[in-house]
């Protein structure tokens, strides 16, 4: 049984490539390796570096190989990127997807998993402890999050029309590394971050902290990349075992974490001594967005194994690794 994985040699797919493969199914790759290494390409999987808007290609790819299910994660997901070139998201990230659904079809495969985002959500009317459900109204609030709530609705479009069987993962923070080859070399995500910041002696900016939280900075879930990746796989399960279908599933802990506690993280694992620069709050950052993981628990059999100590401590030593 094959399976194509888009964007398998990024940071989140190469951890999906290898939980794929240690459930017994092949995989082929698809990535353009604009943000992918094609060192974490293992020698077992097949890599086609295309682009994932290249109708023609993509077509091909589906004639070449034998696919019996798609787990898509290629895709742009830099939000303030997203604020400055919304054509170029729409295009690689809904045109990108539309040219992927129309090959699914053309080559009758029908069970998908698509990479979702928490950022669907937007800024979500959330009080006291209450957590985000995927009954939570979503409200994107920028380019990217509309890309992937829009992609959301037309692989739920394609459950009718095709037949399809399909599970949209909704991700909220990812960090760490399952291994330490496949850690994540981009600064993008607030981990990252903070290494990138004290590697080059600078202090790590809290951006406020004034807010109705315990400590006054900004919480959020963090979820390890290797959870992250053991819930895919659970999804490829799922999505085998069901005809037509559409689920929406946050995939979190259910516990969320400030920006300070994850500084005092950094400093708990590195041992480092690290005062933090505070700063203005950015617009549009809602002060706490914890997911409500009960879904994901009752649907896929899932739940996130590892803590904030090991997605910093697995994060640092990917890091270190990078030099």
């Amino acid at each position: 049984m094959t399976w194509l994985i888009t964007g398998g040699a990024g940071y989140i797919g190469a951890h999906v490539v290898a939980e794929t493969q240690k459930s017994g199914r092949n995989v082929v790759i698809l990535d353009d390796l604009s943000t992918g290494l094609e060192s974490r390409v293992p020698d077992s999987a097949t890599l086609v570096n295309i682009a994932i808007t290249d109708q023609k290609a993509v077509r091909k790819l589906f004639a070449d190989h034998e696919i019996h299910g798609v787990l898509h994660l290629a895709a742009r997901k830099q939000v303030g990127e997203s604020i400055e070139r919304p054509d170029y998201y729409w295009s690689e990230n809904v045109h990108g997807l539309q040219v992927l659904l129309d090959a699914m079809s053309e080559a009758n495969v029908r069970k998908l998993v698509f990479s979702s985002s928490a950022a669907v959500y937007g800024q979500p009317e959330i009080t006291g402890d209450a957590m985000i459900t995927e009954t939570t109204t979503c409200k994107p609030i920028n380019p990217y999050g509309a890309t992937k709530l829009v992609g959301e609705w037309y692989a739920q479009a394609k459950t009718v029309s095709d037949g399809m069987s399909v599970a949209a993962l909704r991700y909220f923070n990812v960090a760490g590394a399952g291994r330490p080859e496949f850690g994540d070399v981009f600064t993008f995500n607030l981990v990252p971050l903070i290494f990138d910041a004290i590697t080059h002696d600078r202090a790590p900016r809290i951006y406020g902290d004034n807010y109705p939280t315990p400590d006054g900075t900004c919480i959020r879930d963090y979820i390890h990349v290797q959870d992250l990746a053991e819930a895919h796989v659970a999804a490829m399960d799922l999505v085998d075992s069901r005809d037509a279908s559409f689920e929406a599933i946050n995939i979190g802990t259910g516990r969320g974490s400030s920006v300070r506690e994850v500084i005092d993280m950094v400093i708990d694992v590195t041992g480092l001594t690290i005062t933090p620069e505070i700063i203005e709050r950015r617009i549009g950052d809602p002060a706490a967005l914890v997911a409500d993981v009960s879904k994901a628990r009752a649907t896929l059999d899932w739940t996130s194994r590892y803590d904030l100590h090991d997605i910093v401590d697995s994060a640092w030593k990917a890091w270190q690794l990078k030099g």
